[in-house]
C-alpha cells in the first residue's frame, strides 16, 4: 500500500526515454539563466574569469570525503614548475572547495536494482546544477569552475550526462570522474601484476559494468565485481542497516569467493579496487574479510579458497588519481587560483523536506517514497541542501572521518 501511495505521488511524471531526462535537465536550466530556481544557474557567472572560482565535489554522502581528502594532499608535482615530483606542498594548497552529500537520497546503487536509472541520472544532474549554481537552503553559495564526480555510481550513470549538458550551456567547466580516473591508476600503478582484479562498489556500479569496461580500455587483466547492497550505508551509519561492516564484509566476500571457486580454478585476486567512495574508510576491514575466507577451513580440513586471494592484496583506490587527473586538467585550462587567502570550504548535505508520512523512524526518506519517485521534475524540492558541520555526521561516521581524513576533519571543524 506504502509503494502504490508513493508511485501515485509521482504519477504525473512519466517514465522517460533515455535522452529526455538529459534534454529536460538542459531546458530547465536555460529557462532559468538567472539561477532563481531549484537546479538553475547564472548564466553570467561562467562568462568571467574562472580561475579564482573554488571547484565542485559530489558525492551521495559523505564517502566523497575520501576524494576531497585525496585532493587535498595530493603532492605529485613542484607547485612552482608543475614538473613531476613531490615539493612538500600540496598540489590545490591555493584551491578552495565545495562539498556536497547527496545523503537524503543515498545510496545511488540501489537505483538500478529498482528500476529507477532515469531518477538516478537525474539526481545526478541535479547534484551539478547545485554545485554551478548558487542557491542553497539557507543563503548564498559561488559557483564553481571544476566539478569532480567523487561517486563511483553517479560516474557510471552519469559522467557522460553532465559533460553533453555542460556542452549544451556553453560552460567551460572541468568535469572528473572517479571510474576513468581509477581504471588509469590501475594500469599505472599496478603494471607486472598477473592475478585477477577485483572491483568492490555498489550494486548500481557493478549493474553498470563502466569499471569493467574502463578497466579493459587500458589493462587485460581479468576483472571480476562484488557488489554490496548494504555496505556504503553501513559505513554511513544508517540505522535501518543492523549487520556491522565487519559482518557484512565477510557476508559479501564470502559470498563473492563461493562463485569464483565454483566457476574453476583461475590466477588468485591480487588487486581490490575499491569502487565506492566510502570503501577506503574500512580498507583494513575489507582486507580482514578476505584473509578470513583465505584461512579459512571447511570441515574436512581443506582450504578451499586459499589460491583465490593472494597472499598479498593491492589496493587501487581512484581517489588519489581523480586528484592527479584533476591537476592535469586544471594545469591545461591555466586555471590555477592565484593566491591561497581564500574563504574556508564549504559543505552541504541534502535532507528531506517532505510529508512526515513519508519519513521513516530514523527520519529519512522511505525505501518505498524514495525508490517509488519517476523522472521528470527537475526542480522537485523533497530534498534540500543544507550547511554540513561535523557534529551532524553519526558518531560512528565522524570517528571514521576524524581519524582517517585529518585533511578533511579539520575543514569541517572550520565549519561551526
Amino acid at each position: 500500500m506504502r509503494l502504490l501511495l508513493s508511485l501515485l505521488l509521482t504519477s504525473a511524471a512519466p517514465f522517460l526515454r533515455a535522452d529526455e531526462v538529459l534534454d529536460r535537465v538542459i531546458a530547465h536550466a536555460r529557462a532559468h539563466p538567472e539561477g532563481d530556481a531549484p537546479a538553475s544557474f547564472r548564466a553570467a557567472d561562467y562568462r568571467a574569469e574562472l580561475r579564482e572560482l573554488p571547484i565542485g565535489v559530489f558525492d551521495s554522502g559523505v564517502g566523497g570525503l575520501t576524494v576531497l581528502e585525496a585532493l587535498k594532499k595530493h603532492d605529485r608535482h613542484d607547485n612552482r614548475t608543475g614538473a613531476e615530483g613531490a615539493d612538500g606542498v600540496p598540489d590545490f594548497q591555493g584551491e578552495r572547495f565545495i562539498y556536497l552529500g547527496d545523503q537524503a537520497n543515498m545510496p545511488y546503487g540501489n537505483y538500478a536494482a529498482a528500476g529507477r536509472t532515469d531518477f538516478l541520472r537525474e539526481l545526478i544532474l541535479r547534484d551539478g546544477l547545485f554545485l554551478l549554481g548558487r542557491r542553497h537552503a539557507r543563503g548564498d553559495k559561488p559557483p564553481v569552475k571544476a566539478i569532480v564526480i567523487a561517486c563511483n555510481t553517479a560516474t557510471a550513470y552519469g559522467l557522460e550526462d553532465l559533460r553533453a549538458a555542460l556542452k549544451a550551456w556553453d560552460l567551460p567547466v572541468i568535469m572528473v570522474g572517479v571510474v576513468e580516473a581509477g581504471a588509469r591508476g590501475l594500469a599505472e600503478s599496478d603494471k607486472g601484476a598477473q592475478g585477477r582484479v577485483a572491483v568492490l562498489a555498489t550494486v548500481g556500479t557493478c549493474v553498470s559494468e563502466a569499471y569493467p569496461r574502463a578497466i579493459g580500455k587500458v589493462s587485460s587483466r581479468q576483472v571480476w565485481q562484488m557488489g554490496s547492497a548494504s555496505l556504503a550505508a553501513a559505513i554511513e551509519g544508517d540505522p535501518s542497516v543492523k549487520a556491522s561492516v565487519r559482518d557484512i564484509l565477510r557476508e559479501d566476500v564470502g559470498d563473492f569467493l563461493r562463485e569464483a571457486a565454483a566457476v574453476g580454478p583461475g590466477a588468485p585476486f591480487e588487486t581490490l579496487v575499491l569502487g565506492c567512495t566510502h570503501y577506503p574508510l574500512v580498507a583494513d576491514a575489507i582486507d580482514e574479510a578476505f584473509a578470513h575466507w583465505r584461512d579459512f577451513r571447511a570441515p574436512d580440513g581443506s582450504r578451499p579458497y586459499a589460491s583465490l586471494v593472494a597472499p598479498r592484496l593491492r589496493h587501487v583506490d581512484p581517489a588519489a588519481w581523480t586528484a592527479e587527473e584533476l591537476w592535469r586538467a586544471l594545469r591545461a585550462a591555466e586555471r590555477f587560483a592565484s593566491h591561497a587567502d581564500h574563504e574556508p570550504d564549504l559543505f552541504f548535505l541534502s535532507v528531506p523536506s517532505v510529508a512526515p508520512a513519508l519519513l521513516g523512524s530514523d527520519g529519512g526518506l522511505t525505501k518505498d517514497y524514495k525508490y517509488g519517485r519517476l523522472s521528470g521534475q527537475v526542480g522537485r524540492v523533497d530534498t534540500i541542501n543544507v550547511p554540513l558541520t561535523a557534529e551532524m555526521l553519526p558518531p560512528s561516521t565522524a570517528k571514521l572521518v576524524r581519524e582517517k581524513l585529518p585533511l578533511t576533519w579539520r575543514s569541517l571543524q572550520a565549519r561551526r
